[in-house]
């Protein structure tokens, strides 16, 4: 028994590491709260998730809205034990749960639900992207906010499902209850709420530095190449393939961009083979030498 325990402390990964993600849980934690107070609550946007569930609840009977988040994640908390790391799993997203629910309550008990503006169009922008920007930084702390937060990030793992997308099947239900609870027009914005948050997670979680892959298939590979190497100062991969048709080995050239940089690397191709062939992709994030430091990611 002693040793499970010193086993489980040990994976709890106690140390500098951990003090700096809960920091950046309790800043992502207070920045959802104050999106809540602000902009949503008063002006009965659901987030979607529990949260949605205990907005809801909060209109009917005014029970907390914290309080409802944190008791409806146990059972979704256990899921997360499982698919997210177990032990590690733990610390952080309990801090997030508990972190955003006490804040929210907080925030309501002493400033009331009075909303900073009465177009409901502000309300859903600044509602919607600053609760985003709030669980993109709980990510950022290796944590969940809970609720059916913990839902999508295992789709993300499981199935590689785009956090966004996960988070917008996962709280489809709880817009469609509050259709019929404030009506089809609240409904509709929320929809706007929950796709903007989305969004905003992916930006603060995956980075702004969207860049371009790029595959090249050309004849004349070796005067393609060097010119990326000298004309654009990137690095490239040569890697072995095989036409699927005429069944001929033909080496393809990789390599990863700036955005800005596509338009040249076409011109240099052209330029070497008006014949070759480019398949150019998006990427969310590049990190080594190039571009942003892989320390930093």
């Amino acid at each position: 028994m002693k040793k499970k325990f010193n086993t489980f402390i040990k994976s709890l990964d106690l140390g500098w590491e951990l003090v700096k993600d809960l920091l950046i849980i309790l800043g992502g934690a207070a920045v959802q709260a104050v999106a809540l107070r602000l902009f949503l609550v008063p002006t009965d946007l659901v987030v979607g998730g529990v949260t949605g569930v205990a907005q809801i609840l909060y209109h009917f009977i005014h029970t907390p809205i914290g309080l409802v988040t944190l008791l409806g994640n146990i059972p979704l908390f256990l899921i997360g034990w499982r698919y997210l790391g177990g032990p590690r799993f733990v610390i952080r997203t309990i801090w997030a749960i508990v972190a955003t629910s006490l804040i929210t309550d907080l925030l309501i008990k002493f400033s009331g639900v009075d909303p900073i503006s009465s177009d409901i169009l502000l309300n859903t922008l600044f509602g919607g992207v600053l609760f985003g920007v709030g669980m993109g930084v709980v990510y950022l702390g290796k944590g969940t906010s809970g609720g059916t937060d913990i839902l999508g990030k295992v789709l993300n793992k499981r199935w590689g499902m785009s956090l966004s997308t996960a988070y917008m099947i996962t709280d489809a239900l709880v817009v469609i209850a509050a259709g019929f609870v404030w009506g089809w027009d609240k409904a509709l914005y929320a929809l706007v709420v929950i796709y903007l948050s989305g969004v905003a997670v992916d930006t603060v979680s995956q980075g702004v530095g969207v860049v371009r892959v790029v595959m090249i298939f050309t004849k004349e590979l070796e005067v393609v190449n060097q010119a990326i190497i000298t004309k654009l100062e990137r690095g490239t991969t040569i890697l072995s393939a095989k036409g699927g048709y005429t069944m001929e080995e033909r080496p393809v050239l990789y390599c990863v961009l700036a955005r800005s940089e596509v338009s040249l690397l076409k011109a240099i191709v052209h330029e070497a083979d008006p014949d070759a062939f480019l398949v150019i992709g998006h990427a969310n994030e590049a990190l080594g030498y190039g571009f942003k430091p892989l320390k930093d990611g």
